[in-house]
């Protein structure tokens, strides 16, 4: 009886720290839900937006190249936002049009319309990690994070940049298709904003970091950041994005966002 007690204590100090673990796993996780949808419930109810951007690519010498785009957002009710992208300059990609219909809960539909072919192209979700015009952002990223696709642990707060920041990581759900086998993202703690971005490729190698900058309040409520930068740790090459002219609640319309729209982009 004696030796049956001693392995019975024994089994039970074994798994203490097993159950200990999970609970804090389990807690992780929920946090890090929580917050993800905190922060995405904080930038609900702007309606639809337009903006410029300015585009610099960089290698790895530093040699730059520019884009001018014009940019077209719509917020929808029960799935992910619409955006259409459309290229100004240079001359040899002036009036390509990039659309993406992002979903929660399936594939994000996504078409690139080539003035030169005078055809639009369907991005598949299998091509979702190539390069979205020769910059550092994939056709991923483009697409924008909706909560829905990911999974997310809760690691720690932590000081970045002088600012409070969470800091949390996410697991894709479509790894399949996914170019990254997970982000870590850090949220200041008090608009939760994406402050910065490490991406992992597949196989879970640092790949590129975002730091996003200089953010400004539209609506007296919705936070966008002025400056992006996106860093390739693995070949050195960058891509800087800057926003400006920032207009909401222009009444934009689904039809501004349906197929056809990419070949009426001037």
């Amino acid at each position: 009886m004696y030796l049956f007690t001693t392995k019975l204590l024994l089994i039970i100090f074994t798994l203490i720290p097993l159950i200990s673990f999970a609970d804090q796993q389990s807690n992780s996780t929920h946090k890090g839900l929580t917050i993800m949808q905190r922060a995405e419930e904080l930038n609900k109810g702007f309606g639809d937006y337009t903006a410029t951007m300015r585009m610099v690519l960089r290698n790895r010498l530093g040699d730059e190249s520019e884009r001018a785009i014009r940019i077209m957002v719509l917020e929808t009710a029960e799935d992910g936002e619409k955006s259409l992208s459309i290229f100004d300059t240079p001359f040899d990609v002036k009036g390509t049009g990039f659309l993406t219909h992002s979903h929660k809960h399936s594939d994000d539909d996504q078409w690139l319309y080539l003035p030169a072919l005078k055809r639009v192209k369907r991005i598949a979700a299998r091509n979702k990690s190539g390069s979205f015009m020769s910059s550092e952002f994939s056709y991923e990223d483009i697409a924008g994070r909706v909560v829905e696709k990911y999974n997310y642990n809760w690691l720690r707060d932590e000081l970045f940049e002088k600012v409070e920041c969470f800091v949390i990581e996410e697991y894709p759900k479509d790894l399949d298709n996914s170019g990254y086998s997970k982000l870590v993202t850090w949220l200041d703690k008090q608009h939760y904003r994406v402050i910065k971005v490490d991406y992992y490729d597949r196989k879970n190698a640092l790949l590129k970091t975002l730091t996003a900058t200089d953010y400004q309040k539209y609506l007296d409520k919705y936070w966008r950041p002025s400056n992006m930068y996106m860093y390739n740790n693995q070949t050195g090459k960058s891509t800087s994005l800057t926003w400006s002219n920032y207009k909401f609640q222009q009444g934009l319309t689904d039809r501004d966002f349906d197929k056809s729209s990419l070949k009426r982009t001037r």
